[in-house]
């Protein structure tokens, strides 16, 4: 692990020390994720409630710029000045790299679709058919970790080859046992478990950012 990252990562256990139980599953969610974005493969999210709004607040943080700048490469950038000189120096500006992520809980017409016509628990694994690709990652957030509309999603997810990181509470469920790793932290009950889950995901965030952009600090 890079220093620059490490320092990201030990920030966590200093400012959160009740999170020195999960430090095992979170390097290894972290070393996970590394190697599909490595392949240029991508991040698939979702969970319900809350954290649904999760899987959106961790889009949000790895699509775009969280502490360091990410411009974009030359490549990218002569392609745009050669199909827009004016247009593609605003871009290549404004542009930022993205970690790619897709939140399954944002797209409305095909929820709601597949919700009233189907069936309301295979929600996440329909999108997963649809966007999943082998190699990729789909991390599931479930603070009772036996959300059915998640475990639904696992098993497509296994089906698939994607690669599987649960976040969810201290107790065993059935993500606990179904993902290939799981971060469970200390807590039991729900708001409680989600107040743990922001600071585990904002961590791995600012980890990727600063292996993949850090030296534009």
């Amino acid at each position: 692990m890079e220093k620059i990252v490490q320092k990201e990562f030990e920030l966590l256990f200093d400012r959160y020390p009740r999170l020195e139980v999960c430090r095992k599953d979170i390097k290894k969610a972290y070393e996970l994720i590394v190697k599909i974005y490595d392949k240029n493969k991508k991040m698939l999210i979702a969970g319900n409630g809350g954290s649904a709004a999760d899987s959106e607040h961790i889009t949000g943080e790895l699509m775009k710029r969280f502490k360091n700048t990410r411009p974009i490469n030359k490549e990218l950038a002569d392609k745009l000045i050669s199909i827009d000189k004016k247009r593609g120096e605003r871009l290549i500006k404004n542009l930022e790299m993205p970690l790619r992520a897709v939140p399954l809980t944002s797209h409305i017409a095909i929820t709601t679709a597949y919700m009233n016509d189907a069936d309301a628990t295979g929600v996440f694994a329909q999108q997963l058919l649809g966007y999943g690709d082998k190699g990729d990652v789909f991390l599931a957030i479930s603070t009772s970790g036996n959300s059915e509309n998640i475990i639904n999603a696992c098993v497509v997810a296994k089906a698939l080859g994607i690669k599987i990181i649960g976040l969810t509470g201290e107790k065993e469920s059935k993500l606990s046992e179904t993902a290939d790793i799981c971060i469970r932290v200390p807590e039991t009950e729900t708001y409680k478990i989600q107040e743990l889950h922001l600071p585990v995901y904002h961590a791995l965030c600012l980890m990727l950012e600063s292996k993949y952009f850090g030296e534009n600090q």
